[in-house]
């Protein structure tokens, strides 16, 4: 899906997991909410994605799997098969790299997220802010809004460096990696 004017990723910051929990649930029902998650850090320092929401999960590999049937099955039954497997390959692979995004998406975020605090994240295409901002209000908590698109260029920054220390070491342990 190209990125527009109107996506963004909305960062709601929470001192109390439990607030922050039933922010999540709430935001589940927001206009044009594509995706969420929470992000926790605890007191030593870990960081946990606690909870994850993906509206539509599973579409693009039961689309492809369909559409993949119904062209095989020009082939005969054993073409309808065929069909059906590759499709809900190619479904499967647009979901993972879907995954794979949304990891280095997250990674980029951990450094919001303070000690004992939580960080709900929201991938929205808004038509209006005012939903989000009810919602932040509501909470009692500041809502960040980040333009898509700029949040995007700041997770393939980070993906480039990861990929040059990752070329680094390959180099430096003589082309092995581990």
């Amino acid at each position: 899906m190209a990125i527009n004017e109107r996506d963004h990723v909305l960062l709601l910051s929470f001192t109390d997991a439990e607030r922050c929990r039933a922010a999540f649930e709430e935001a589940k029902n927001l206009p044009g909410l594509r995706q969420s998650a929470i992000l926790a850090r605890t007191s030593d320092e870990d960081l946990r994605v606690l909870d994850g929401y993906v509206r539509r999960a599973g579409i693009p590999t039961l689309g492809s799997s369909v559409v993949g049937m119904l062209i095989g099955l020009i082939g005969g039954p054993v073409g309808g098969f065929l069909g059906l497997s590759a499709g809900a390959l190619l479904g499967n692979a647009a979901e993972a790299k879907n995954l794979t995004d949304g990891g280095a998406a997250l990674i980029t975020l951990s450094t919001r997220v303070e000690a004992n605090s939580s960080l709900l994240i929201l991938d929205a295409r808004e038509s209006s802010a005012e939903p989000a901002d009810a919602l932040a209000q509501a909470y009692g908590v500041r809502l960040e809004r980040l333009p898509a698109a700029e949040f995007a260029e700041q997770v393939r920054e980070v993906e480039r460096a990861a990929d040059q220390v990752d070329a680094e070491e390959t180099a430096d342990s003589g082309g092995e990696k581990g």
